[in-house]
């Protein structure tokens, strides 16, 4: 077997898709097969939680990381009416208008994408979740720059397991690697 290289940087954003996430009858999150999100311009997320310090006997006496998961944004050329019906929970009626309910529960995804590198993209992969219903803006067109818009997400750990977060290395299975976004990664345990 052939050692792989690792990246020295990471550049650019592609491959964006998403699969609704479902929490079946015996708790288990189960999930639909991954679609594409096409037109993803920029992705950004924050970890959340803090390090979390006891003191006592004038020093930290306990510290702990405290994983919350991240809160961050993807910004997109444009989201897809499909993405709008199924995660939004937007409602297309018989005269093909989108109407947007404020009783309305978004679903909760799987998200993938990848980050091109020098050896070999890596592929990302947050289990669990939260989209917000996009701003509405636009601007007067003086130049060619299009509009873009903003999802506010929070991957959050996943329920049952805790799952946050998948990445690819330079030593994952190939077949594996080929098959990221045909399905969402789960360990088999192997």
């Amino acid at each position: 077997m052939a050692v792989q290289k690792e990246n020295k940087v990471e550049f650019g954003l592609r491959n964006c898709y998403y699969a609704v996430a479902t929490i079946g009858d015996l708790g288990k999150v189960e999930y639909g097969t991954p679609k594409k999100l096409p037109g993803a311009v920029s992705i950004t997320f924050d970890k959340s939680g803090d390090l979390v310090r006891f003191k006592a006997d004038d020093i930290d006496y306990y510290t702990s990381a405290n994983n919350q998961g991240y809160e961050g944004s993807l910004n997109l050329a444009r989201v897809p009416d499909e993405f709008r019906i199924e995660v939004l929970k937007e409602k297309k009626t018989t005269k093909g208008v989108l109407q947007e309910n404020s009783d309305a529960q978004p679903a909760n995804i799987a998200l993938m994408f990848e980050f091109q590198g020098d050896a070999k993209a890596t592929k990302h992969l947050f289990y669990f979740c939260t989209v917000n219903r996009p701003s509405v803006s636009s601007t007067t067109k003086d130049s060619g720059e299009p509009n873009t818009v903003e999802l506010a997400l929070a991957a959050t750990p996943r329920p049952g397991d805790n799952l946050v977060k998948a990445s690819t290395t330079a030593e994952t299975d190939e077949t594996e690697y080929k098959n990221w976004y045909t399905k969402v990664y789960e360990d088999a345990g192997e």
